[in-house]
């Protein structure tokens, strides 16, 4: 709330927001109004919903997967969420570009898993090949969208692709918030079955659980939370893979511990990356950018440690 090129005093800004809370009037300039609740709350709000989403859904696509190194995008998502993104930017501009990277974010998870999916099983290694292969294509029918546009589409396809709250407004929080909810809640409560997932599938079996139908609930559950994240805030990278994973070497493998916590500290991450995104460097990045940066290194990280076995 403080941060930023216009600075709204504290005292001010507590004002202004008991203000709003209990309906009575001040007499601050409308800016201040204007600033706090139209640009910067909503921001906030929606780097929190985004960076909780993408970090739960990591946690939970990690543990179906039994495997640290895997992100929310490893189905095609953000492949399929580009793809949509900038269809609607090049050609059809009546089409909402959020509804745009949503549908075909959820096309191209339901592409790969069924795919994936043959006589009742879906095995993890050919999830992970369907995957390569869907997001291949999508990428490559995104590299043809790019080639045939002009350069004003193009520049909004870019920046798109990587990934900004720089647009957060309160329309793009109702319209994703159902989903987040839905995705967010349904993992939370069946968190427990992740704990079951991880001793593999026949353990699972032996204790009454069917590992196919759970793996499926928590995909679907993953991805629309992810979905609506990247629908509304482009392509952040890593956020879903680092947070999680520091969580566990914190706080230990528990999925009923994780899961919550990853909700609470990925919203609390993307808020301060996008803080220092806007404010850090005299001029505003796009806040995909700062997390692949800071997250690269850790990723790097955490593949030696997998490769020395060094990972619960």
């Amino acid at each position: 709330m403080f941060i930023g090129s216009f600075q709204v005093p504290p005292a001010q800004l507590m004002d202004l927001i008991a203000s709003h809370l209990f309906g009575y009037s001040t007499s601050y300039p409308e800016v201040y109004n204007t600033v706090i609740f139209q640009v910067r709350l909503p921001r906030i709000l929606l780097g929190m919903m985004v960076g909780a989403s993408l970090s739960i859904s990591g946690a939970a696509f990690q543990g179906v997967f039994r495997n640290p190194l895997v992100s929310p995008y490893i189905l095609g998502l953000s492949s399929g969420a580009a793809f949509g993104a900038a269809l609607s930017l090049a050609f059809l501009p009546g089409v909402s570009i959020q509804y745009a990277a949503f549908f075909f974010s959820l096309l191209a998870v339901g592409t790969t898993y069924f795919m994936a999916t043959s006589h009742k099983s879906t095995p993890t290694v050919s999830l992970v090949l369907a995957g390569v292969i869907v997001s291949a294509v999508f990428d490559s029918l995104l590299a043809i969208i790019q080639i045939a546009v002009n350069e004003k589409a193009l520049q909004s396809i870019v920046y798109w692709i990587m990934g900004s709250l720089g647009t957060a407004s309160w329309s793009k929080i109702y319209s994703a918030f159902p989903l987040f909810a839905l995705g967010c809640t349904a993992m939370l409560l069946l968190r427990w079955r992740l704990n079951v997932l991880a001793l593999g599938d026949e353990e699972a079996r032996s204790v009454g659980l069917n590992p196919e139908v759970y793996k499926l609930i928590f995909i679907i559950a993953a991805s629309l939370a992810a979905s609506s994240a990247v629908a509304v805030a482009g392509i952040i990278g890593l956020v879903g893979l680092i947070v999680p994973h520091m969580l566990r070497m914190i706080f230990g493998p528990d999925h009923r511990t994780l899961m919550p916590l990853a909700l609470t500290f990925g919203g609390s991450f993307m808020v301060l990356v996008d803080n220092f995104a806007r404010a850090g460097m005299g001029f505003e990045v796009p806040v995909g950018v700062i997390t692949t940066l800071v997250g690269a290194p850790f990723f790097a990280y955490l593949l030696r440690k997998v490769r020395s076995g060094g990972w619960e």
